[in-house]
C-alpha cells in the first residue's frame, strides 16, 4: 500500500540497488524491495548492472556472476509497472567493467585496466548489445550509461594506436557515440555520472564548484543527456548547492544521487546517511532538482544487508515529503515495522562504535590476520570490551521479522570481542610488562664489553639482566654494574 498521507516533493524519488559487487539480489527479493520502497513513498527503482545481465552473442558477459536473464529482468519490470514504480537500468559503457577483463574474449575491447577502448568498432558493437537487452527488458525510456571514474581512459591501447589526444574531447566523443546508440534503441532521457568532466580539468578532483569546463565541451553534450551528480559526503547545504549550480552551468536539469551507506563493511551507516541526506535534500529543493536517487553501493563484496538501512531509507522518504519532525518520523517507523527507530539504529554500532561517522572496524578487524597484525596499529586496547557491549545491546533487541539482522551483527560482535585484539593484545601486554618491570639502561654501558669496536656495544643492544634483587649484569660479558 502506497503512502498517501504525505505528498512527494520531487518528480522522482528512487533507490539504486547495486547488483554487481558479488550481490546480485534475487528477482523475487528485488520485487519485495520495490513493494516496500513504494509503500513508504518512493516511485523509482534503479538497478546498477555492470556485467550482471544477459546480452546477445556474449556468453562470458556476466558468466559465473549470478547475472540476470532477460526473463528475470522482464519479470521485475512487469512487477514494478503493476505497483506504479519506474524501473531504470544503470549500466556502464566506459569504465567499471573489471570482471569482463578476466576473460580472453574481451581483450580486444579493453583500452587499459577496466576501461573500454574508445573508437574501436568492436566496443560499440558490445555496447549496442548491452542497450539491446536494456531496451527489450525495461519499459522506462530512461537509462544511465555510467561513464564514471574511467581515469585511465585513452592511456593504454588507445594511446598506442592514436597517440595523445585532448581527453575531454575524447570523453565527449565517446558520450556522443553511445548516446546515438541509446537513441537508436528508443531511450529518450540519457543520464551519465559527470565526475570525469570535472576531474579531467581539475587535477583529478570532482567536487570543484569552479571547475573550468570549456564551453566547447559543454556544447558537445547531446540535448537529451543529463548529468547525474552524486555526493554522499557533504554535511552542509551550501556545499551541495554549490555543486548543483556547477553541474547546472554545464547542463541544466541536474539529477541528484545521494547515499544510503551500505558499502563500507558488514554493518550499515544509517546515522551518517541521515546526516548527509538532510542538507542534500534541502539543497535539491532550493535549486529545483526534480529527480533524486539514493544509491546503495556494494563496494568490496556487498556484505551489508540492504534491509539494515531501513531507518535512513524511511527518514529520507519522509523528508522528501516535507516531514521534518523527528518524533513523527520515529513514530511512523515503529508503527510500520514494529520496532523502534532507535533500536534499529543499533545495527550501526559494529561498524562505528561510539562515532556515527564512516568507519569499518567490523570488516578490517574480522579479516585482519592476527599473526601479521596489519591493522593492529588502529587498536586502542578497549576493543574486546567495546564489542562485548555492542553484542549485549544487539542481543537485547526484539527485532521481529528483522531479527536475523540483529542476530548476524550480534554474532559478528561476539567474534570480534575475541578476535579484535587477538594478535595485538599479547604483544601489548608484554610491552606493558616490560616497561613496568625492566630497569632503564644504565649509563655505564661503555664500561663493559671492552674492545668492542662498534660505537654501540652488544650490551647496549641486548640489554641487561638482573642477577639478584640489587645487581645488574651485562647479558654479553657478564660485567656487573
Amino acid at each position: 500500500m502506497q503512502n498517501t498521507r504525505h505528498k512527494l516533493q520531487f518528480r522522482r524519488l528512487g533507490t539504486m540497488l547495486d547488483c554487481s559487487r558479488n550481490s546480485v539480489m534475487k528477482p523475487e527479493e528485488v520485487c519485495r524491495w520495490a513493494d516496500e520502497t513504494r509503500a513508504i513513498g518512493y516511485n523509482t527503482l534503479t538497478l546498477y548492472l555492470e556485467d550482471t545481465y544477459e546480452i546477445e552473442g556474449q556468453p562470458y558477459f556476466g558468466y559465473g556472476r549470478g547475472r540476470y536473464s532477460r526473463d528475470e529482468l522482464k519479470m521485475i519490470d512487469r512487477h514494478c509497472r503493476e505497483i506504479g514504480m519506474e524501473l531504470i537500468p544503470y549500466i556502464e559503457t566506459l569504465g567499471h567493467l573489471p570482471c569482463i577483463t578476466r576473460w580472453r574474449a574481451f581483450r580486444p575491447y579493453i583500452d587499459v585496466d577496466d576501461v573500454l577502448l574508445i573508437d574501436d568498432d568492436r566496443t560499440y558493437e558490445l555496447i549496442d548489445a548491452m542497450l539491446t537487452t536494456c531496451a527489450e527488458c525495461f519499459t522506462s525510456r530512461v537509462i544511465n550509461i555510467g561513464m564514471d571514474e574511467a581515469y585511465l581512459m585513452g592511456r593504454g591501447k588507445y594511446h598506442d594506436q592514436h597517440g595523445d589526444r585532448n581527453r575531454t574531447e575524447l570523453f565527449m566523443h565517446h558520450v556522443q557515440r553511445v548516446t546515438a546508440l541509446a537513441e537508436k534503441h528508443g531511450f529518450k532521457t540519457i543520464l551519465l555520472w559527470p565526475d570525469m568532466l570535472f576531474s579531467l580539468v581539475s587535477n583529478g578532483k570532482y567536487y570543484v564548484p569552479d571547475a573550468p569546463i570549456d564551453k566547447s565541451a559543454r556544447e558537445m553534450i547531446p540535448e537529451n543527456v543529463f548529468l547525474h551528480y552524486a555526493d554522499y559526503h557533504g554535511l552542509d547545504q551550501e556545499h551541495y548547492e554549490a555543486m548543483i549550480d556547477a553541474h547546472a552551468r554545464v547542463k541544466p536539469e541536474v539529477w541528484f544521487g545521494g547515499g544510503l551507506w551500505t558499502w563500507y563493511g558488514l554493518a550499515p551507516h544509517n546515522r551518517w546517511s541521515i546526516e548527509t541526506t538532510h542538507p542534500a535534500l534541502a539543497a535539491c529543493r532550493s535549486r529545483g532538482v526534480q529527480d533524486v536517487v539514493m544509491t546503495m553501493w556494494g563496494d568490496d563484496g556487498g556484505e551489508c544487508s540492504r534491509w539494515s538501512i531501513l531507518p535512513s531509507l524511511y527518514d529520507t522518504a519522509m523528508r522528501a515529503c516535507g516531514v521534518t519532525d523527528e518524533a513523527e518520523i520515529k513514530q511512523g517507523f515503529e508503527a510500520r515495522y514494529g520496532i523502534s527507530f532507535d533500536d534499529f539504529m543499533l545495527l550501526d554500532l559494529p561498524g562505528t562504535g561510539n562515532s556515527y561517522k564512516t568507519s569499518n572496524p567490523d570488516k578490517y578487524l574480522l579479516y585482519n590476520d592476527p599473526f601479521l597484525g596489519l591493522y593492529d596499529s588502529t587498536l586502542t586496547g578497549t576493543e574486546a570490551q567495546d564489542y562485548k557491549a555492542v553484542a549485549e545491546k544487539l542481543e537485547r533487541v526484539d527485532g521481529g521479522k528483522f531479527q536475523p539482522l540483529f542476530d548476524t551483527l550480534a554474532a559478528l560482535s561476539r567474534v570480534l570481542e575475541i578476535k579484535a585484539d587477538l594478535g595485538s593484545a599479547p604483544a601489548r601486554r608484554i610491552a606493558q610488562a616490560t616497561k613496568r618491570r625492566s630497569p632503564p639502561l644504565p649509563r655505564t654501558t661503555a664500561r663493559c664489553c671492552r674492545g668492542w669496536k662498534s660505537s654501540t656495544p652488544p650490551c647496549a643492544r641486548s640489554g641487561w639482566r638482573r642477577t639478584s634483587s640489587r645487581a645488574l649484569r651485562c647479558r654479553i660479558c657478564g660485567s656487573a654494574v
